[in-house]
């Protein structure tokens, strides 16, 4: 069993701050994906439901995620999150089967 760290979250905001959501956030995708142990980080938005975000992130290990976690930006936007969100995050715990998108 692979010591990498999966999830998919769904973020469903409220959908008057979906776009505020998404500019708030979506500066933190690139240092995220920077970031040691970061294997997969992607933001995503539902076509159907502009109100949904899905992350989809893959980490080395517990130890990259939790130093993630745990980064100031991180910790600021757990802080605010209930400001833009409808219902705190569904998280799904992921094992990865494929090859990473930058194994090839």
């Amino acid at each position: 069993m692979s010591e990498m760290q999966g999830f998919i979250l769904h973020a469903k905001t409220r959908p008057e701050k979906s776009d505020a959501f998404e500019a708030f956030f979506s500066r933190h995708v690139e240092a995220s994906r920077a970031e040691p142990g970061c294997i997969e980080y992607h933001m995503l938005r539902d076509k159907q439901d502009p109100s949904l975000f899905i992350f989809y992130e893959i980490w080395q290990s517990q130890a990259h995620l939790d130093v993630h976690s745990n980064l100031p930006h991180m910790k600021q936007f757990l802080d605010q999150r209930d400001e833009y969100l409808e219902r705190d995050f569904e998280i799904r715990a992921i094992e990865m089967i494929s090859p990473p998108s930058n194994s090839r």
